[in-house]
């Protein structure tokens, strides 16, 4: 199975809200929600991935030729590449019932592992969702990142103890999920959360505790006064606010705030290995990519899974070769530079 055979399997089952596009770049589900689009106009979304378009890399293939090594140590774990799967949610809903939640985070789960890499898991009001994907996470031996959304502080506790049965490696909290319609007018209050609200969940976790949905350098030392160990630059796909900045803008001003006291990792409309390659030029430890892997999953269960990683992987390699980058250490920001959207 090659991708593109991943791509035909996919559209035979992935609903009608989803195109899977060759390349996912908001444009054909826009503003389709419920489906994989984007709050509003849909603008988010394609933001995203037209700013990682505007970032064009360095050529430079006078050096010295070395083995590649896309290697990267996160939280005592070595993984294969520098980039994850995405956590998501509703899966019947937002694409079509071949998968639920359950069933889907099963497969991802499983085949990241086997690949090389994790996988973040989604979070939902049933709470059947977090069972069944820690329980995912622990068949793996933790390597998985369960996602909690930002429920009132009780629920948070419950959901961490399922956190921790599972043995994952550490925890996420897309605390940009406050925008999304399920979670506002709950009682007790779920959404946005304090410092110290975020301190509580942070101590509590008692593994590696990541906070999604950071945007503004602001916000990013704010994570870090909570004890945060990683943030996400992410603004939820464009699910969450219309007219958002794109990812790859506040990137190299985040990075340089927190001045490598937190790992940094982000997503939003990477969708190539050069996309990665740009993202660790930028200050990034690694990538979150979501969307393509659902296609991946529809396309070809693990099997999908597994071209989809290959294919990210030989695009980051080549990159890194033609760039003079033999380990992502090496990629600095001089081997990217900023063109106009005009110039595209």
């Amino acid at each position: 199975m090659n991708y593109n055979e991943v791509l035909e399997t996919a559209r035979t089952k992935i609903g009608t809200k989803c195109k899977a596009c060759p390349i996912c770049n908001g444009v054909a589900c826009r503003n389709t929600m419920p489906g994989p689009g984007a709050k509003g106009i849909g603008d988010t979304a394609i933001r995203n991935y037209q700013k990682w378009q505007e970032i064009r890399v360095n050529m430079d293939t006078i050096c010295e030729k070395k083995q590649i090594d896309t290697g990267l140590e996160l939280f005592g774990k070595h993984f294969s590449y520098p980039f994850f799967a995405g956590p998501v949610g509703a899966i019947a809903m937002h694409y079509s019932n071949a998968y639920s939640d359950v069933t889907y985070n099963e497969v991802l789960v499983s085949a990241c592992a086997e690949n090389g890499i994790a996988a973040f898991t989604g979070d939902g009001l049933d709470s059947s969702v977090m069972a069944a994907a820690t329980q995912a996470i622990k068949a793996v031996d933790g390597q998985g990142i369960p996602t909690v959304k930002p429920w009132n502080l009780e629920t948070i506790k419950e959901k961490l103890a399922l956190v921790k049965e599972s043995g994952a490696f550490a925890v996420a909290m897309d605390i940009d999920a406050a925008g999304l319609p399920f979670l506002q007018n709950m009682m007790p209050p779920a959404g946005s959360k304090s410092v110290s609200e975020l301190a509580e969940i942070a101590q509590q976790a008692g593994v590696p505790f990541i906070v999604k949905g950071i945007m503004t350098a602001k916000a990013a030392l704010k994570a870090q006064q909570a004890g945060a160990q990683a943030i996400i630059v992410s603004n939820h796909g464009g699910r969450v606010l219309d007219q958002c900045a794109a990812t790859a803008e506040v990137l190299p001003e985040i990075a340089a705030a927190v001045g490598g006291k937190m790992r940094i990792i982000v997503d939003g409309g990477i969708r190539s290995g050069v996309d990665i390659f740009k993202a660790l030029a930028l200050g990034a430890d690694a990538v979150v990519i979501a969307r393509p892997f659902v296609t991946a999953v529809f396309g070809g269960g693990k099997e999908g899974v597994k071209v989809y990683i290959e294919k990210l992987a030989a695009e980051l390699k080549d990159t890194m070769a033609m760039c003079g980058a033999f380990t992502l250490k090496e990629i600095t920001s001089e081997m990217v530079r900023r063109i106009s959207a005009e110039a595209l």
